[in-house]
């Protein structure tokens, strides 16, 4: 009898035992983590690279079609429909395997945060609403020949030290991030400008503020933002005083004519640097349409005007890719810039041009998704 007794607890213990994994296999189904990312490579040939109108061959670093990245991401149910959240992603350039932005380990994202029926509220390094402005309407988005070597910012709108909201209610999306110091890093370029800020008695040192409103049903839809980032002593591109400031407004707008897809926007912008004001103006147009399942056809125009100076740019680009699975593809692009007064904006994002030179360009590259 106590053997039965025995074998009846033995029993009992083993099935809940059972129970309590199945509970806990459930609730660690709640959660999940991601691993993702982009390796993007190319080859480009871009003339008159410097003073003397030599031409070069490379492999860029910053992008071909798209920035290279790794990350992770992740989502914890909590009930009552919340939802921790985080992010951490990594840039990088497959052409050496140097770490981008700046440096940083996780220099694209660095958050965590909250998600609801309201939106989401994120604390860390983050995309603010500059980044996600363009997102509809910039047709060759951060590629080596886009709308990014005429404002490096653009693909590099993030900021350190971020409060950030991110909400859509239907067709509408509202956003907006406050940073307490923008850029902590101080290893050059636009993605590491030396603003750490959270200065004691100065609370405008390295302040980055921006919001954004959009529309959006899928097949048009417009988006306005703005974006103002103060400076302190020491950082870069004149900004060495909290009572200097570099302000864009955007404005924005794509459509869905069939499979074709147009999208445009104005940037207007606003220096206040200790060398002195500038006021400029980007105007964006790009076009995008299958000609194939598996072939695009993309192009874009753009022209950034410099007020009371001569110093002005104009970019025209087209590109072909190939999509040989859902993950990879092959592409390659053309470009002209042409750069008037002493204007030396380089047709490839982060490269090189003689002042007042025209450079044209051709570029090929592979690119593939995991």
């Amino acid at each position: 009898m106590r053997k039965i007794n025995a074998t009846r607890k033995l029993t009992a213990l083993a099935l809940l035992g059972a129970c309590a994994c199945s509970v806990s296999t459930g609730a660690y189904a709640q959660s999940g983590v991601t691993l993702y990312g982009v390796l993007d490579s190319s080859v480009a040939y871009t003339s008159n690279a410097n003073a003397a109108g030599d031409s070069v061959t490379k492999m860029p670093t910053l992008t071909g079609s798209l920035p290279s990245r790794f990350g992770f991401k992740g989502v914890e149910d909590l009930g009552g429909g919340l939802q921790a959240i985080f992010a951490l992603e990594s840039g990088f350039g497959v052409d050496t395997g140097i770490a981008g932005q700046g440096g940083r380990l996780f220099g694209r994202q660095s958050y965590v945060g909250l998600k609801g029926r309201y939106g989401s509220v994120m604390l860390g390094r983050q995309m603010n609403m500059s980044f996600w402005a363009t997102q509809k309407s910039d047709i060759m988005g951060p590629a080596l020949f886009s709308i990014s070597s005429l404002d490096l910012y653009l693909p590099n709108a993030r900021s350190d030290n971020a409060i950030g909201y991110l909400g859509t209610f239907s067709d509408v999306t509202v956003g907006a991030t406050y940073s307490l110091g923008r850029d902590a890093s101080a290893a050059g370029g636009p993605a590491a400008t030396g603003c750490a800020g959270e200065v004691a008695g100065n609370a405008k040192a390295c302040r980055h503020i921006t919001a954004l409103l959009g529309y959006d049903t899928g097949r048009y839809g417009a988006t306005a933002s703005y974006d103002i980032l103060y400076g302190n002593a020491g950082a870069a591109n004149g900004l060495t005083s909290s009572r200097n400031f570099d302000r864009r407004v955007i404005a924005s707008a794509y459509a869905m004519a069939g499979q074709l897809k147009i999208g445009g926007g104005i940037i207007d912008r606003s220096i206040r640097a200790a060398t002195g004001p500038v006021d400029s103006q980007l105007l964006y147009f790009g076009a995008a349409y299958p000609l194939a399942p598996a072939l695009v056809l993309d192009g874009q125009l753009a022209s950034l005007t410099v007020k009371d100076s001569p110093n002005d740019a104009t970019l025209a680009t087209a590109r072909l890719t190939y999509h040989l699975s859902k993950r990879t593809a092959i592409y390659g692009a053309i470009g002209r810039m042409e750069n008037s007064g002493a204007a030396a904006v380089a047709l490839d994002a982060g490269g090189t041009v003689g002042a007042g030179r025209t450079q044209n360009g051709v570029m090929a590259g592979v690119r593939h998704f995991f």
